[in-house]
């Protein structure tokens, strides 16, 4: 496997993360992360422009990049900032759209002119996609959805929406809707940003694939490979913010970053810190391929327990200070919980871990 990024790679991370430092400093982030519409539709807009979304598609696919890697130098950068843009949902959508055909709304997703959001997830079919209740039922050549889904990430700012629903043959196929078809309750993630739930009572579709439970799987997928990188770039900036107050905090005449216990402290959070990252990178390389379900899992599950401990020791370290509204890495404390929770938790994926490995 290369570990050197390519110039192209190279150029997205350093412009991504030249915009983001300007345009979302934290205080910005904090200021619309929490009331509707919970992101800047100005600055979706300027991402778009920075060509961001394309990154996440391949080349023959209307983009210019689509691989792991590509993903993962996005979300990394998103990360660090904590930004609240519906990344995730539109990167779950272009992907499906991109795998069915759907060329003139991958250029839409690309250029900034629409969003989209995957909606599957269901209150008795958390991230199981074989228990999915909502059904599709055809009546010539036109398709209604009935039903309800969860935590539909980024569907509070979506125009369309990609809904997976039980088909009459018992299969899970993908259906596109017109957002404002559907009865959308939208609302604030307790770290910031939005999610939806969203419910149907025959509501008019377009069937883009009566069989599509792998290519979900495989959006998921490239969904939590995201949220792994989001994770590592916001526990670097975590990690620095606590080394930095360490040095500046003061006890008994001199700073606390030179007591051993605490210096020890911090190596440890280094050593979870490169792991994850380490392990995010055998994800990426793994997404397209055959054995990604088993990395993907591997990774989400080591990320979930590496961003729980660096959230953990950071907000001690920091002491009260670390809890407050006010202080950023309260909000990055917050993040690396919620990722945990997002796509499957970290027990959800060890179960996948031990069912792919037995099968």
């Amino acid at each position: 496997m290369n570990f050197n990024q390519t110039d192209d790679r190279r150029m997205i991370s350093d412009s991504l993360r030249r915009y983001l430092a300007d345009q979302y400093p934290v205080e910005h982030r904090i200021k619309i992360a929490y009331d509707a519409p919970f992101h800047d539709a100005k600055k979706w807009g300027e991402l778009a422009e920075l060509g961001i979304l394309g990154a996440l598609v391949s080349e023959d696919q209307g983009g210019f990049g689509g691989e792991g890697f590509d993903i993962a130098i996005v979300f990394e950068e998103f990360g660090r900032t904590l930004c609240p843009e519906p990344m995730l949902g539109n990167l779950m959508g272009l992907r499906l759209y991109a795998a069915f055909g759907q060329s003139d709304k991958v250029d839409a997703i690309i250029a900034g002119t629409a969003r989209t959001a995957l909606a599957v997830f269901e209150a008795e079919a958390f991230t199981d996609t074989s228990e999915i209740a909502t059904s599709a039922t055809q009546s010539g050549e036109n398709w209604t959805l009935s039903g309800r889904k969860s935590l539909v990430y980024g569907g509070h700012a979506a125009d369309t929406l990609l809904v997976a629903a039980r088909t009459p043959a018992g299969k899970i196929g993908l259906f596109e809707i017109e957002a404002k078809a559907a009865d959308i309750h939208s609302y604030a993630m307790i770290d910031g940003g939005g999610a939806a739930e969203v419910g149907l009572d025959n509501v008019s579709a377009k069937c883009l694939s009566g069989d599509a439970g792998e290519t979900i799987e495989a959006a998921l997928d490239a969904g939590r490979l995201a949220l792994c990188a989001e994770a590592v770039g916001a526990m670097d900036v975590l990690k620095e913010m606590t080394k930095d107050y360490l040095m500046q905090r003061q006890q008994f005449g001199r700073p606390i970053a030179t007591f051993q216990a605490l210096q020890h402290r911090l190596v440890d959070l280094s050593i979870e810190i490169e792991q994850a990252r380490s392990i995010t990178i055998h994800a990426a390389g793994a997404v397209d391929t055959p054995g990604r379900a088993l990395a993907v899992a591997k990774a989400k599950n080591l990320i979930g327990r590496a961003g729980k401990l660096v959230a953990e020791e950071a907000v001690q370290m920091h002491g009260g200070i670390g809890m407050t509204w006010e202080y950023a890495g309260s909000h990055y404390a917050k993040r690396l919980t919620m990722i945990d929770a997002q796509l499957g938790d970290k027990e959800d994926q060890l179960r996948r871990v031990m069912e792919l490995m037995s099968a």
